[in-house]
């Protein structure tokens, strides 16, 4: 099972949102490319802007993408290339 769940995961996105406006992300696909294409720039070697909670274990970067998404550490962009 994956932590967090897409909807933990859209919430966190969508937090900052004010009321009465358009969610930034309404679908799992969003969540899944966000956090792919965070994953592909670590592979290329960007350093990981969380800390590694596994004490140590090798993480996967798509796993440490999505704690950096949970954490707020990155942002996804609207369809105007607006900031989340």
């Amino acid at each position: 099972m994956i932590h967090p769940s897409y909807s933990e995961l859209m919430k966190v996105v969508n937090s900052e949102v004010e009321p009465g406006e358009e969610p930034v992300i309404n679908s799992r696909y969003s969540i899944v490319m966000a956090t792919s294409k965070r994953a592909r720039q670590l592979v290329s070697g960007q350093e990981a802007l969380v800390i590694d909670r596994e004490n140590g274990k090798p993480r996967k970067p798509l796993s440490i993408a999505v704690d950096e998404l949970n954490q707020g550490e990155i942002k996804i962009m609207g369809e105007e290339g607006e900031e989340a």
